[in-house]
Parts: C-alpha cells; sequence; structure tokens
C-alpha cells in the first residue's frame, strides 16, 4: 500500500508538472507567434 501510495503522488506530481510547463509553453509559443505576424 506504501508502495501504490508513493506511486500514485509521483505520477500525480509528474502529470501537473507536465500539464504547467504545457501551458506556459503554449502561452510562450502563442504569443511568440502573434508578435512574428505583427
Amino acid at each position: 500500500m506504501f508502495i501504490d501510495e508513493v506511486v500514485l503522488a509521483g505520477v500525480i506530481t509528474v502529470g501537473l508538472m507536465i500539464g504547467f510547463l504545457g501551458a506556459v509553453g503554449y502561452f510562450v509559443w502563442k504569443d511568440a507567434q502573434g508578435k512574428r505576424k505583427s
């Protein structure tokens, strides 16, 4: 049970990190694309 909880916590942490970095990266990419067009 302890190992399962650790694995679950690790998966959740990695998922949140990827989601956060993805959102920030998309925002920066979108902003860069907007500047290039203008």
